[in-house]
């Protein structure tokens, strides 16, 4: 009895055990971040030949991050997933579930928060023989933004047992699967059409407000800039008629001949909210021309004072002190010369600002043009250049350390060349400065960008100077105000203890870099990253050696030859 009572109970355990593996069988094993939890799902847990089912990228996001829609507004980017599939199976594309908006300032982007499944379709092949596994690899790649923006990416495996009859999924799996397919858009029988009239346009809907359950509505565009994505859509519901309309202000990218395509928000009195599909056909097509000039005029100038005070801002982010801590050692290299002197170099500085950051307006808006929908900071979306900056700032602390001095026989010219400035020093700490600050978004600046991505080309360009100006001001100041350059403390040894301090944000930047390519590139990328990091090292070390042997006097720190001098004198 005692026998057949333990058999029973290991009977049990183990059917206990295969309940719980069969529960987690929906489910890969997770990528992590602190901002979001990624997995591969599907909604069986065994599949049967020939069977067609879904397969999903599940997204569990942190309080105040999201992810993308297919159209990320103004701006963002959507996700995207590559799949390996056995012979013989196939799958479909990303079924978009219904996005919410996500308004920061003027601008407006569009996705989703909290958690979300992107599912897809997949077919098993015909002939996968019960007894086997059905595998599915992916690999996807996704941006997370709350106040700034990080690049993520993850490889998933999901193995499932083939059977004869296919088991569904349950728990959360399940669950998050019905969330999704609640968020569907439906494909209602509403006649839809558009009516545009100069920059207005005007969406009616026939039969969408039958009821006078509507609070609120809107719509999505399927395409990027079909209409102003930050306008207010003015909604009119006629319970009596049915009829829903919706003025919309026309994007750069509206075209008559454009398809409409996209999705139309309800949200009922009760508090809920669906999706409709709906393609409007073109009722007219007016002459195209521009919003008004006196709407166009005010979104411009109050772009610009958004552009200026996130700018303003931005010099207190955490990306933009290793930069300020170059200018920092500049300006102490600066004291005891003469107020011109100053000015020159702040002005210089400010040049190089600009120059920067209209060569980044230019390339976004050259891309921009061909279709791509790509956001500040996009560069440090390239593990190359990530890599590089890296270097970059790694060399610049060791040269404030005085490992190396770059030029030193520049400092024995006369002493003419060692009074001067260095203006081009100045103009270049200028051009690394919004390199460096591009991973940032300060308060303001989110809002103005998304304005600038969506206004005509010499609108944006002020924009983004407007945003140069605020990010060089406290610089500038002493351009400007010529008594701020006699104030700068009297040169001294303090001089050189503020060179070997400034060394470390140079080195927490680069730390930071590294992490960031991590995420990125993954850990494969940090060899490549440290190995670089350490021959830099070495390089400088014999290159200090090097200088130390061919004078007699050893490194002269205090020359202002070194390479900070170069970047940020």
């Amino acid at each position: 009895m005692f026998r057949r009572l333990s058999c029973c109970f290991a009977l049990l355990l183990a059917a206990g055990d295969l309940a719980g593996a069969t529960a987690q069988a929906a489910e890969s094993e997770a990528v992590h971040s602190p901002r979001v939890t990624v997995t591969l799902v599907a909604d069986h847990d065994t599949v049967a030949p020939g069977q067609r089912l879904d397969f999903g990228l599940r997204q569990r996001l942190a309080p105040h991050w999201h992810t993308y829609w297919k159209n990320p507004g103004d701006a963002g980017s959507p996700p995207q997933i590559e799949l390996q599939l056995p012979e013989g199976a196939s799958a479909g594309p990303i079924r978009w579930p219904g996005p919410e908006r996500m308004p920061v300032g003027p601008a407006q982007s569009f996705g989703y928060s909290d958690a979300i499944v992107l599912p897809f379709t997949v077919t098993v092949p015909a002939a996968a023989r019960p007894g086997t596994r059905f595998t599915v690899e992916a690999e996807a790649d996704w941006v997370v933004c709350e106040k700034e923006c990080i690049p993520e990416q993850g490889r998933f495996r999901l193995e499932l047992p083939v059977a004869t009859t296919p088991v569904p999924a349950g728990g959360e799996v399940a669950d998050s699967f019905r969330a999704a397919e609640a968020r569907m858009p439906q494909a209602p029988a509403w006649p839809a059409r558009l009516q545009a009239e100069g920059g207005a346009l005007l969406l009616e809907v026939d039969g969408a407000a039958s009821g006078g359950t509507i609070k609120d509505a809107f719509w999505f565009p399927a395409a990027w800039g079909l209409i102003d994505h930050a306008a207010v859509q003015a909604v009119s519901a006629d319970a009596r008629t049915g009829r829903l309309q919706l003025a919309l202000v026309r994007g750069q990218a509206f075209s008559p001949q454009a398809a409409l395509d996209g999705v139309l928000a309800l949200r009922r009195t009760s508090g809920t909210t669906s999706w409709y599909a709906l393609t409007p056909a073109h009722a007219a097509a007016a002459a195209a021309s521009d919003a008004p000039a006196a709407a166009a005029g005010f979104a411009a100038w109050q772009a610009a004072l958004y552009a200026f005070a996130g700018g303003l801002l931005l010099n207190l982010m955490p990306c933009v002190f290793p930069v300020l801590a170059i200018k920092a050692g500049a300006l102490a290299r600066l004291a005891g010369h003469g107020a011109r002197a100053v000015r020159r170099s702040a002005l210089a500085y400010t040049a190089g600002v600009l120059a920067a950051l209209l060569a980044l307006a230019g390339t976004l808006l050259a891309l921009r043009a061909g279709g791509a929908a790509l956001g500040w900071g996009f560069q440090f979306q390239s593990p190359p250049f990530v890599v590089l900056t890296l270097w970059l700032l790694f060399a610049t602390g060791l040269n404030l350390s005085g490992v190396f001095e770059v030029g030193a026989g520049l400092a024995g010219r006369g002493q003419s060349l060692a009074g001067r400035p260095g203006h081009a020093g100045s103009f270049f700490t200028g051009l690394l400065a919004v390199v460096v600050a591009t991973p940032c978004t300060a308060p303001f600046m989110a809002a103005a960008l998304g304005a600038a991505l969506a206004a005509p080309v010499p609108v944006a360009l002020a924009i983004f100077v407007a945003l140069g100006l605020g990010l060089a001001l406290p610089y500038l100041l002493l351009a400007l105000v010529p008594a701020l350059a006699q104030r700068l403390p009297r040169p001294g040894a303090w001089m050189q203890r503020l060179r070997e301090v400034l060394a470390f944000p140079m080195y927490a930047a680069a730390a930071w870099l590294l992490w960031v390519l991590a995420q990125l590139a993954g850990a494969d990328a940090l060899p490549v990253a440290l190995g670089g990091a350490l021959l830099i090292a070495f390089a400088g070390w014999l290159g200090g050696r090097a200088q130390s042997a061919g004078d007699g006097r050893g490194a002269r720190l205090a020359h202002g030859g070194a390479l900070a001098a170069v970047l940020a004198a």
